[in-house]
């Protein structure tokens, strides 16, 4: 195992190997710029190339891989991140500004996300098909059995450097299909961390590489044809864009959103509240289903905005490895200012800041805007920043009509207590997840996971994306007559 020490930078991980390079990445410290949280190394055209060739030649070997190994080894990594909890969480809220409790809490969830791929790698199954529906099919049956398709591309986003990328690696090695994995490059030491962990479960020589790279790298490898899938979560524009140059091979998609919330007259207000403030405002508001425009029925809209604002008003900004913080830094001062360029058009427009609205450096103070015209970009983009909207509504038809209103569809909370309106939420919203008494910001790693129009294409959740990462294969059994 080869870690980083205090003078050099951590080395990157290259088929089972420990590799530099001569192109230092230095790696910033959101809340603190003028300290930088550590450094790695950007892999060479050269490495990449040793990477994608070792990958093709392991998939010899993972794709025979027997369900008790790929457990094994997915058991072992889960059970060495749980033991280095403290570690990762801590060198996580470094590099990614996230405020220690949501980054001990990322912890846990790639704990679980890498045992619930030991848990699927050992029920990959198929079915049984009877093909007797005609005389001449007479005394045949199909069998059914999910096959890995090779090796695979990901690049994972620096918003959850350590579960986003868990969910490309641990379905990745449960079904038997290599990865070349591009962390990203604002926070890369997570994962390269998370590596020292696969190194030791015997994997396959080149079944795992993590390699931090430059755009021009990546770019190669969404079009390297060798991958049989590309999967990728990061900014729509970007994402849409690989689509087109991914030739042949499957592409997943998770993309950005501007996520609504319905708070309904009859819901529990206390609770909407509670969630909501956490939902806008966690992790600085940078999270692709963060709530980023609140739709309040005018019977209770008073009440509502009144305990909100008071919930904001009371919300801790500062230094994330602080436990009493609730929100720290902007990933850096480029999306702290664009975030203030974005808030000044909506003022410019006619709109109205309830509370917050000012950047200061890498944070931006969490923000509440009302009357807003929707064209502005507030309203019709991806915030990704500590911005909630808030707007009045007289009907739950309504609501559901203005939500719609996006190019985005991932998901959507709706509270509410009125059965009908939680059914007639979710047969009219367009979006990948309906969230009934809670907020769009909720996901647990089971479950499937992503959206609809520009939001994304396919679904991730340790099931979905096994899917995802297999070819069905039919055998015809015919009994001779």
């Amino acid at each position: 195992m080869t870690v980083a020490t205090a003078t050099k930078p951590h080395p990157i991980y290259l088929a089972g190997r420990w590799v530099d390079s001569p192109d230092v990445l230095e790696v910033s410290n959101p809340a603190d710029p003028d300290n930088p949280a550590g450094s790695t190394y950007h892999a060479t055209s050269e490495q990449y190339e040793e990477a994608v060739t070792e990958a093709v030649d392991a998939f010899e070997e993972t794709r025979k891989l027997p369900a008790y190994e790929r457990g094994r080894i997915l058991r072992e990594i889960s059970a060495g991140i749980k033991a280095r909890r403290e570690e990762l969480g801590r060198l996580l809220s470094l590099e990614a500004g996230k405020p220690i409790r949501d980054a001990l809490v990322e912890v846990d969830r790639a704990t679980l996300t890498f045992r619930l791929g030991a848990e699927e790698a050992e029920r990959i199954t198929g079915e049984l098909i009877p093909l007797d529906l005609m005389p001449a099919s007479k005394d045949r049956v199909g069998i059914t059995r999910r096959f890995p398709i090779g090796p695979i591309a990901a690049i994972s986003p620096f918003n959850f450097p350590l579960n986003l990328a868990a969910h490309k690696l641990a379905p990745a090695i449960a079904s038997g299909n290599p990865i070349v994995l591009k962390p990203p490059s604002k926070d890369p030491l997570t994962m390269l961390t998370v590596a020292e962990i696969v190194e030791s479960t015997g994997l396959p020589a080149g079944a795992v590489s993590i390699l931090p790279m430059t755009r021009e790298l990546g770019d190669r490898m969404v079009e390297d044809d060798r991958f049989k899938l590309l999967t990728f979560t990061g900014s729509p524009s970007v994402g849409w864009r690989m689509k087109e140059r991914a030739g042949k091979k499957k592409v997943v998609l998770e993309l950005g959103g501007n996520a609504g919330v319905i708070v309904d007259k009859t819901a529990d207000l206390d609770w909407a509240v509670k969630r909501t403030l956490i939902g806008g405002y966690g992790y600085a508001g940078q999270v692709c289903i963060s709530v980023q425009r609140m739709f309040v029925h005018e019977a209770i809209w008073d009440t509502f905005m009144d305990k909100f604002l008071a919930g904001v008003k009371n919300l801790k900004v500062g230094d994330p490895l602080d436990t009493t913080t609730d929100v720290g830094p902007m990933v850096d001062e480029h999306q702290a200012t664009r975030t203030q360029r974005w808030v000044d058009e909506a003022v410019a427009l006619g709109g109205k800041v309830l509370a917050g609205g000012k950047a200061d450096r890498n944070f931006f103070l969490p923000t509440v805007l009302t009357d807003v015209p929707t064209t502005a970009q507030v309203c019709s983009n991806e915030a990704f920043a500590p911005l909630v909207v808030a707007f009045p509504f007289s009907d739950l038809g309504e609501a559901i009509a203005n939500v719609n209103d996006s190019m985005f569809g991932l998901q959507t909370g709706v509270f509410t207590n009125d059965l009908m309106g939680a059914w007639q939420a979710f047969n009219e919203l367009e979006v990948g997840g309906v969230i009934v008494n809670d907020i769009p910001t909720y996901r647990i790693d089971h479950m499937p996971y992503g959206g609809v129009k520009d939001s994304g294409l396919g679904r991730e959740g340790l099931r979905w994306a096994i899917e995802d990462m297999t070819e069905l294969r039919i055998m015809v059994l015919a009994q001779p007559a």
